[in-house]
């Protein structure tokens, strides 16, 4: 089976191309917790395979580390459609992407020797409702800027769906002890049916923040684009930030801004296509 690495602001996932390779007879939980182990296997925060879609361009599935799937990836798709486009699946600047959380329209800047550069995707309208995100911490409406106790400590959170569920805390520094300690026990707390990442978010300006992630099934993570947009949304919610904003990640940074006129929130940032090898297992 032949398999692409790239990354998205640090963001990596091994993808296959299904419009070559034929991997339905696969268990492809397992070939996502093999594939991604960073000792083992190629080394990587998930796989995502590129599909043929009969509503879009391409279709895009993920699975995540520990072989969970997951609805969609902000840095994974940027990464699809470099790949659809620079591998000369489809031949546009404007693209489709077919995900879990539905069809995702994206504009492609292309340099000059024909290869992309980097992709704006739009991620579509926030869902704030709590049953929808799914979360638990209110019966009905929304949670924003909402007082929880997580095992002992006190925090203020926000709470987003991007397609996928999001609890974003602001803080004074994204420090180890949060992220590495606090965020696996919140992406777990029962009050999260279906799990949720968890974003730790330092505000540098109105206009700059900097994020780490504890994301679902994966760990800490480089980078998270649904998260980015999260983080986005919930900083206009709370009075922090503005509706344009820089965010640096540690794999690097992207350009998020909420549309207030169509409330859809889009996301800029570059994709790189690492290396390409063939999995033998």
């Amino acid at each position: 089976m032949r398999f692409t690495k790239m990354h998205g602001a640090g963001n990596d996932y091994v993808y296959v191309d299904c419009f070559a390779e034929n991997v339905d007879q696969l268990d492809l939980p397992e070939l996502a917790k093999r594939i991604s182990h960073r000792h083992y296997g190629v080394g990587g925060d998930g796989l995502i395979l590129i599909r043929p879609s009969a509503v879009a361009d391409a279709k895009m599935q993920m699975f995540n580390a520990d072989g969970s799937e997951s609805e969609m990836c902000g840095n994974g798709i940027r990464c699809v459609a470099k790949y659809v486009y620079d591998h000369r699946i489809a031949c546009k600047e404007q693209m489709r992407i077919e995900t879990g959380a539905g069809v995702l329209d994206l504009s492609l800047s292309i340099g000059a020797d024909e290869k992309t550069e980097s992709v704006t995707v739009d991620m579509g309208v926030p869902i704030l409702e709590a049953a929808s995100i799914p979360t638990r911490l209110v019966s009905n409406g929304k949670v924003v800027d909402h007082e929880v106790e997580f095992a002992g400590q006190h925090h203020r959170v926000s709470c987003v769906s991007m397609g996928n569920p999001h609890c974003v805390l602001f803080v004074p520094e994204a420090t180890d002890e949060l992220v590495l300690g606090l965020g696996p026990l919140v992406e777990v707390d029962p009050r999260f049916p279906n799990r949720t990442n968890v974003e730790f978010v330092q505000v540098l300006s109105r206009r700059e923040v900097r994020q780490r992630t504890w994301e679902r099934g994966s760990g800490e993570t480089w980078a998270c684009g649904t998260g980015a947009s999260a983080v986005c949304v919930a900083g206009v919610l709370t009075g922090r930030t503005d509706r344009t904003i820089l965010n640096h990640l540690l794999g690097g940074d992207l350009t998020m801004t909420w549309d207030e006129s169509t409330s859809h929130v889009r996301m800029t940032g570059g994709a790189v296509e690492v290396f390409s090898g063939q999995w033998n297992e």
